[in-house]
């Protein structure tokens, strides 16, 4: 599936946020990695499509991960929080998105 493939409403809806935690603030510098939490039927050619449509860079490479929602207990009752997804995003050499200088302004 290419990018020309892949409808670009669905692009916008692909990345739902930037997951910024210690745990991804490590894999960033260690790895040149971004972590974002998707959609939760996204694939991987349609995640790379959408961080080089949004953010103007290069991707190398794509690990996704399924992340299972915890139990959590409100009083006698016992929820469940929503199963979601992460992708690991690896930028070519020399490529960044900045998102310190992007929530400033």
């Amino acid at each position: 599936m290419s990018a020309q493939k892949i409808n670009e409403e669905r692009l916008l809806n692909i990345l739902l946020a930037p997951q910024i935690s210690e745990k991804a603030t490590f894999v960033a510098e260690k790895n040149e990695q971004v972590i974002f939490r998707v959609a939760s039927d996204a694939t991987k050619p349609e995640v790379k499509a959408a961080v080089e449509k949004l953010f103007n860079v290069t991707v190398d490479s794509v690990q996704i991960a399924n992340v299972k929602g915890k139990q959590k207990r409100f009083g006698r009752y016992i929820g469940r929080r929503q199963d979601w997804k992460k992708a690991y995003v690896s930028l070519a050499a020399g490529q960044e998105i900045n998102f310190a200088a992007s929530e400033q302004g």
